[in-house]
């Protein structure tokens, strides 16, 4: 049985909470005592994911089948982010947004299908924008509210659709974060580096091909994430390894920095 709602607990929702980084911002978050709205688009696993935060921690999961590259799919998210006061015993505003679903492609730009290329911006840039749009409008009446808005290092670097769709999600929450923090709600871009997750699996990128000490793991990344989202950072970049990576990695000329392939999330 679900927690009892209460007028103290915080509500996160997080996109893309079935593995990899946003499970574990999900499994955090629901430790810290927050209840959650868990999205993504396999159902069954989103009902195993929540069974197991309930279990485990006590807290209210709300579960959202949603693609976000799909409107009416990502109408729904944002009627949820947007909700601003109790209507029902689970539709309480949120006091928390992750946009973390996103995915890559293998393909060089000039080589993939160009429907891929726009979902892709469907997914990383239009759904973000709209779901921070959303919880905007019921965070800055309250006064209250945090966006967690999951980049990448390779934001930094030039790079095809999936770098700079994270570059736009970099330069927007650092504008974001001065625009709205004085109002109450703090925005912060989260910029890992490679992650142990179905993200690079999926893309390929095994440690065989990569340093071992450029690999992460998730908790570690939402572990030093929160703490800056806490201090109200406008980017976070999680381990001194990777603020020097991205610090290098801006000086060097554009030839240069674009041959890396730090595809990550």
């Amino acid at each position: 049985m679900d927690a009892k709602p209460t007028a103290r607990r915080p509500t996160a929702l997080i996109t893309g909470a079935t593995a990899g980084i946003g499970a574990e911002f999900a499994r955090q978050l629901a430790a810290d005592g927050h209840d959650l709205v868990i999205v993504a688009r396999d159902e069954e696993r989103l009902e195993r994911k929540a069974a197991e935060l309930r279990l485990e921690f006590g807290v209210r999961v709300e579960v959202l089948v949603a693609d976000l590259g799909q409107a009416d799919a990502l109408a729904r998210v944002e009627a949820r982010a947007a909700v601003s006061e109790p209507a029902d015993d689970f539709a309480v505003p949120i006091t928390l947004l992750v946009n973390n679903a996103g995915f890559g492609l293998r393909r060089p730009f000039d080589e993939s299908d160009i429907d891929d290329e726009q979902r892709l911006l469907d997914v990383l840039v239009t759904a973000p924008m709209r779901l921070c749009h959303a919880a905007l409008a019921q965070m800055l009446p309250h006064g209250a509210g945090t966006i967690v808005n999951i980049a990448s290092v390779a934001g930094y670097t030039p790079r095809g659709s999936y770098g700079a769709a994270k570059a736009w999600l970099l330069s927007f929450s650092r504008w974001a974060n001065v625009a709205y923090r004085s109002r109450g709600v703090s925005v912060t871009a989260v910029a890992p580096g490679l992650v142990h997750t179905e993200f690079h699996e999926r893309m390929r990128v095994s440690g065989a091909s990569v340093p071992r000490f450029l690999w992460l793991d998730a908790d570690q990344v939402v572990r030093l994430a929160l703490a800056d989202v806490r201090r109200g950072r406008a980017v976070s970049i999680p381990t001194v390894r990777y603020k020097l990576i991205v610090a290098l990695a801006r000086l060097l000329p554009s030839r240069l920095a674009a041959k890396g392939d730090l595809r990550e999330q």
